[in-house]
């Protein structure tokens, strides 16, 4: 495992507003591998669906502080909702299933005030925000929070529509909550090289948002789908799988624009 020297803390939200995008599966993997190559991560579910903690294998016990009692709790601490995930240099703040999206506090900033504990500087170099599908004050809080957006598609026509309507979303917060905010790139999920409309589709995101914005592709990989059955980030439940070497070459890639 390499070490990377301290850096300032980064924040990366992964959003789209369809749902089926792989978000989730993007976000324990690309959280997993990038902590391999020795970034310590902090990786935040906002998705009340809680599915991180599955596919993490992390026991979340019932009534316990999570990520989600920031909306709910002024008084909230987010390292008190930081648990162990097992995986070296990953921690992961879990959802609250029983949370209500469009209750609680009613403040687009109140991760990015969250994320300014000096402990959370201390103790990181990345975090990683899985978010809800829907736009609501949630993901409002993620995008104003970040300082990149990743985005995760299916390569399909719909996903295209829906990465279209999520764009005009980021530009609205790039005008407004967070200039700072800049576009990681994008994803492609659940890809077949083989499937003509697979390749038409990120042809079209190419072109109109530009080649260069267009990440390595996650090949479709049932090894992926048994990892999160079993808890296990993929690298390390079939380290030799599709799965497991493109989320490594994902991790190189976004090393290498993170640390321009």
């Amino acid at each position: 495992m390499s070490v990377l020297a301290p850096r300032p803390l980064r924040v990366i939200v992964v959003c789209n507003r369809k749902g089926g995008a792989g978000k989730t599966t993007t976000s324990v993997n690309m959280a997993a591998e990038l902590a391999a190559v020795g970034w310590r991560v902090l990786l935040l579910d906002l998705d009340s669906q809680g599915h991180c903690a599955v596919g993490l294998g992390v026991k979340v016990p019932h009534g316990g502080v999570c990520l989600h009692s920031l909306f709910t709790n002024p008084q909230a601490r987010l390292l008190d909702a930081v648990r162990d995930t097992g995986v070296d240099n990953l921690a992961l703040a879990p959802a609250d299933q029983l949370f209500e999206h469009g209750t609680g506090l009613r403040d687009e900033l109140r991760l990015a005030q969250a994320l300014t504990d000096p402990e959370i500087a201390e103790r990181f170099d990345l975090v990683i925000v899985d978010t809800p599908p829907s736009l609501d004050l949630l993901l409002l809080n993620a995008l104003s929070a970040a300082h990149w957006v990743l985005v995760p598609f299916v390569p399909h026509p719909l996903s295209f529509e829906g990465v279209r309507q999520l764009m005009r979303v980021l530009f609205k917060v790039m005008s407004n909550q967070n200039p700072a905010l800049k576009l990681l790139g994008f994803l492609p999920t659940m890809a077949a090289e083989n499937i003509r409309q697979h390749k038409a589709t990120t042809g079209d995101v190419a072109r109109q948002f530009g080649a260069l914005r267009v990440l390595p592709a996650i090949r479709n990989d049932i090894k992926l789908a048994e990892a999160f059955a079993m808890g296990k980030p993929v690298r390390s439940y079939a380290a030799s799988s599709r799965g497991a070497q493109d989320f490594a070459e994902l991790a190189t890639c976004l090393t290498q624009l993170l640390t321009k």
